[in-house]
């Protein structure tokens, strides 16, 4: 019976599909300039270097400045595009007319023709990347969190959409035509003729997307992604990308339609409305139909992917390579491909394989998606972009997509619970337009909907929204004040469990312990974040996050899944305390000596210009102290006091050194002592050295301060270092340890009796 149902959902989706007819649209062509295919690949594998190498500058560049990446990257492509730099010939040869040929296009474009700013090769890349793209923010949307806030998030991604889009469309009928002679015929069609139109339909589609990647950077940064407004954002922004896509796949269906209208008989008559009814809801049922297909056959997708191809890295290919496939599919039922990528992702997010194909994808998005903004920013006419027309309607219409946003989202939320100030946070929240607009804008252009100048306004829209979003998200956010007239009560099911450890180190082992047997009884594992320490464990219906921070492990689950979580962390507690045991047993002395004398060899093999740390040491000729740890806490003490910037906590800088000789202790031989310790409370390298001289004291020496050789401690070399910050520090160590042994160096430096010749001591060490 329950095949029968699947058979039959397959079967009207076919049908649908089969009655559904899309008419070409006129695409933009691209010379070839009579170079032969050699030629040409060479300048594709040239020009996707150069794109490679300015993407990514552009984008830490853009990042400095606390920016999204994607704008540098925009940016980047404006300049090196074939409109500016890329149009600047050199030498007599093939580069003439430039890297990208941009000579040569503005002739052509002088003569009144229409062409492409870059080659079907790259633009056949730049597609790629894009499915890539929404491919991935598929697999990203949250349908738990979805379903959870439906009814909110719908009404609140219903009402940017509808705003937005009737904002987008209106303003470009009414307003094209006073700033463009080429689009005068729109104040002479009757509206709802002028507002199908491909300019004004394509400028409320582009209007009505939301970028929901950098709303998540934001809310993740503030710890808002669980607040109400946050979930209420995200929501929202699953369902403005579903209806920005369908409304852009019903968009396509109307201008399709017209095409067809516009050359049959009925053309005269008007435009036939029921024939574009019928390709607006054939449209429509082609991307429900397979959304719905999808989501149903996704668990057995998954679990015929791990049957058949088993290794991670194959499994993820072979789901991106569907993605291909059904991207391509929709494009031949007059869809654009992004929708049949996102509908993909959007299926295989239900699946356990979810972020496991996130994490292996990772470096194809790393490479792909860069080079994907930077071809959008060289589609870009900067000379056009920059008259007087594009710039004062572009800032109108900027200003009309952020007023339909904010009042679009804010407006259902005031009925859903919010106040004001909640409404103005979710509101702003919508606000950044991002990849999926530069993709739609990308979309027209290349299918000829669009104009040079037209194109230009929507990439400007879509870096100001981007730009002026996040600093106002977070204003927004600055005031405790709640968002919701009355705080909504929990109902998740899921808990967050801490294990608390005696340190980063022991809490980063057990981690990856823990990991590794979660991965060997056959669950997904996938870092989510490297810089967070997050890690997704994933395998049928169950979904847990484990998160280190310091030296406490957090667990995001349910109480089902927390059986299999604690009977985890029990195995490999047992599995650790069995190693400590096997490891823990005392390292012989005249092993350590051996050790030591090797060490008298040279400092040759320690990197250039470690010794220039010891500069910055407190150096102290005449150190008194009765006990070790009299001396590490006053030693400390007088690190902080010559720099109070680099040690912000005494007490944990202490602590963590005194911990480290606890474990083993740090006497060396010739009666030298290193304690060294690592704490957050450290910034750099910092340390002291000091000459020990209880002369006149009873006994004369630091009597619980043992040595390997047993000697009396008369060096004490204190080191300290940030724990997470990356330092010589054990280069540095090594260097003192052997440079107080290369000939018998502690013996001059013993001879020191001033800060002064303590340091030069250490800078003759070569």
């Amino acid at each position: 019976m329950k095949n029968r149902k699947y058979l039959l959902l397959v079967a009207s989706l076919f049908a649908t599909i089969s009655s559904f007819a899309s008419s070409a649209a006129g695409t933009v062509q691209y010379p070839d300039f009579g170079l032969p295919r050699v030629e040409q690949m060479m300048f594709l594998v040239m020009q996707v270097g150069v794109i490679i190498i300015a993407a990514r500058l552009g984008g830490m560049f853009a990042a400095k400045l606390k920016m999204p990446s994607i704008l540098g990257e925009l940016a980047v492509g404006i300049v090196i595009g074939p409109w500016a730099l890329g149009g600047i010939g050199f030498g007599d040869g093939i580069f003439a007319s430039g890297l990208f040929h941009g000579a040569e296009l503005k002739k052509i474009m002088a003569s009144g023709s229409i062409v492409d700013a870059t080659s079907p090769a790259l633009y056949g890349i730049a597609t790629i990347a894009s499915i890539t793209l929404l491919f991935l923010s598929g697999l990203e949307t949250n349908l738990k969190l979805f379903l959870k806030y439906s009814f909110v998030g719908s009404m609140v991604g219903l009402g940017g959409v509808v705003f937005s889009f009737f904002l987008g469309d209106l303003s470009a009928v009414y307003l094209l035509p006073y700033f463009f002679d080429s689009f005068k015929n729109l104040s002479e069609l009757p509206l709802s003729d002028a507002m199908t139109q491909s300019a004004p339909l394509y400028m409320g589609i582009m209007s009505t997307a939301t970028s929901v990647g950098i709303t998540a950077r934001i809310l993740s940064e503030k710890k808002k992604m669980d607040s109400e407004e946050g979930v209420t954002i995200m929501a929202g922004a699953v369902i403005d990308d579903v209806l920005g896509l369908i409304v852009l796949a019903v968009g396509n269906g109307i201008i399709a339609a017209q095409v067809a209208a516009g050359s049959s008989a009925t053309a005269a008559n008007g435009m036939n409305w029921g024939e574009i009814g019928i390709v607006a809801v054939k449209a429509f049922g082609v991307w429900l139909g397979a959304t719905l297909v999808g989501i149903v056959f996704a668990r057995y997708i998954a679990k015929f992917l791990k049957k058949t191809f088993k290794q991670p890295i194959v499994i993820s290919t072979m789901a991106f390579s569907l993605s291909l496939i059904l991207a391509a599919f929709f494009e031949c039922m007059g869809l654009a491909m992004i929708i049949g990528a996102y509908v993909m992702g959007l299926a295989l997010s239900r699946t356990d394989l979810k972020h496991l194909i996130q994490e292996m994808l990772s470096p194809i998005y790393a490479f792909l998606v860069p080079v994907f903004f930077c071809v959008m920013g060289m589609m870009v006419d900067v000379t056009k972009l920059c008259s007087e027309q594009v710039l004062v309607f572009g800032a109108i219409y900027t200003v009309l997509a952020i007023i339909a946003k904010i009042v679009g989202c804010m407006v259902p939320s005031l009925f859903c619970g919010f106040n004001l100030l909640g409404g103005l946070r979710i509101g702003t929240g919508m606000v950044p337009r991002g990849e999926v607009a530069l993709i739609i804008a990308g979309l027209g252009l290349s299918y000829g909907y669009l104009t040079q100048e037209i194109f230009g306004i929507g990439i400007m829209m879509t870096l100001v929204t981007t730009i002026v979003a996040p600093p106002a998200l977070v204003g927004l956010f600055a005031p405790k004040a709640k968002g919701v007239k009355r705080s909504r009560p929990s109902n998740e099911g899921s808990r967050e469990i801490r294990f608390e450890l005696p340190g980063s180190d022991v809490a980063d082992l057990m981690l990856t312990k823990l990991v590794e047997e979660f991965r060997n009884e056959g669950f997904f594992t996938s870092l989510l974040s490297k810089a967070d320490n997050i890690w997704n464990i994933a395998m049928d219906n169950f979904e847990i996050s484990i998160r280190r921070e310091r030296r406490v492990i957090s667990v995001s689950c349910t109480p089902a899944e927390e059986a299999i979580l604690m009977t985890a962390w029990m195995e490999v507690a047992s599995k650790m305390n069995n190693l400590a045991k096997s490891i823990a047993k005392p390292i012989r002395t005249e092993n350590v000596d051996k050790m030591l004398s090797d060490q008298k060899s040279a400092v040759g093999n320690i990197k250039s210009g470690v010794g220039r740390y010891m500069q910055s040491f407190v150096m102290i000729p005449k150190f008194k102290a009765s006990s070790k740890i009299e001396a590490i806490e006053k030693m400390v003490s007088q690190v902080a006091e010559s720099c109070p910037e680099r040690v912000s906590d005494v007490a944990a800088a202490t602590e963590a050194v005194l911990k480290r000789e606890a474990s083993m202790p740090t006497g060396l031989d010739h009666g030298i002592a290193v304690p060294h310790g690592r704490s957050p409370s450290v910034t750099g390298i910092v340390g002291a050295v000091a000459l020990v001289d209880n002369s006149d004291s009873a006994g004369g020496v630091i009597a619980d301060y043992e040595t390997i050789d047993n000697s009396r401690v008369d060096i004490i070399v204190l080191t300290l270092a940030n724990d997470t910050e990356q330092a010589p520090y054990l280069q540095l160590m090594s260097f003192v340890s052997k440079a107080l042994r290369v000939d018998d160096g502690y013996k001059k430096l013993l001879q020191c009796n001033t800060a002064d010749e303590m340091r030069r001591f250490f800078r003759s060490v070569k």
